[in-house]
């Protein structure tokens, strides 16, 4: 490999890793607008461009709102800090690192107590119906586990929800809160927005004290299948086109997130 080839890699990895964070520091401060966040508590993280051993997590009691691309420290899976300053949040670690390490998809976690997903945990069922065209979307994807531990401080807790999850993409976590997990953040995201919509939008109805009118199981089934083959746009899948749009948003009203 000549000496271009290899400061095109260097270039290339830099570039990946820069945009990693700014997409990081995104979804905190769009997890903010959308009321999906707990002040200085849960956690959202990606591992590391190019590496297998690390991921991005912020330093502990930096409000998501203050969250920015240059403040993200970098964890090893075994615990160590590897790049930057800052704490590293027990629970944060014990669930995430697990996840990124066993869970093959799994480049962004993101984990929330947001309220209407979080209220779904609490009760005795806690299934998305099949009551609407987003709950089909966000039922496919989505696992529950159904046993709650206590405080995640213990690294086998990250290895039980790798099982509880198997290979959907979102988990309700039971007495707890919501993961969702993609291979980049805008797919993580997009599971983490519509969640929260198709469960409020299921409280919404179950709140009227009205029946519910589930859909028949033969349109449930060719509307997942749709799903399944749904076109890209622009050779890209729609994940990444909310994304960009939010981040335009954010462009506009809280430029410093890519500081």
């Amino acid at each position: 490999m000549n000496v271009s080839t290899l400061r095109t890699k260097d270039a290339d990895a830099k570039s990946a890793a820069v945009q990693a964070r700014i997409d990081l520091a995104a979804a905190h401060r769009l997890a903010v607008t959308h009321g999906f966040h707990e002040g200085i508590f849960n956690h959202f993280t990606l591992a590391v461009p190019g590496t297998n051993d690390r991921y991005y997590q912020i330093p502990f009691g930096l409000h998501w709102s203050e969250v920015t691309a240059s403040a993200f420290m970098e964890v090893g899976y075994d615990g160590a800090l590897l790049a930057g300053t800052g704490e590293i949040e027990r629970s944060a670690y014990c669930i995430h690192a697990a996840i990124h390490q066993l869970a093959p998809d799994a480049a962004c976690v993101l984990h929330t107590h947001m309220p209407y997903a979080s209220a779904l945990t609490r009760l005795k069922d806690p299934r998305i119906l099949p009551i609407g065209q987003t709950e089909l979307g966000v039922m496919m994807e989505t696992a529950y586990d159904s046993l709650y531990t206590g405080p995640a401080f213990d690294q086998a807790e990250g290895e039980r929800l790798v099982g509880a999850l198997g290979d959907k993409s979102i988990l309700l976590m039971a007495n707890h809160g919501v993961l969702t997990v993609g291979g980049t953040v805008a797919e993580a995201y997009d599971r983490l927005y519509y969640l929260e919509r198709a469960a409020q939008v299921q409280l919404y109805a179950m709140w009227t004290g009205q029946p519910l009118n589930p859909l028949p199981q033969d349109v449930i089934d060719q509307t997942i299948e749709a799903f399944k083959t749904a076109p890209k746009y622009a050779g890209k899948p729609y994940a990444e086109h909310h994304f960009e749009a939010l981040k335009r948003l954010l462009d506009r009203r809280e430029p410093d997130y890519r500081n």
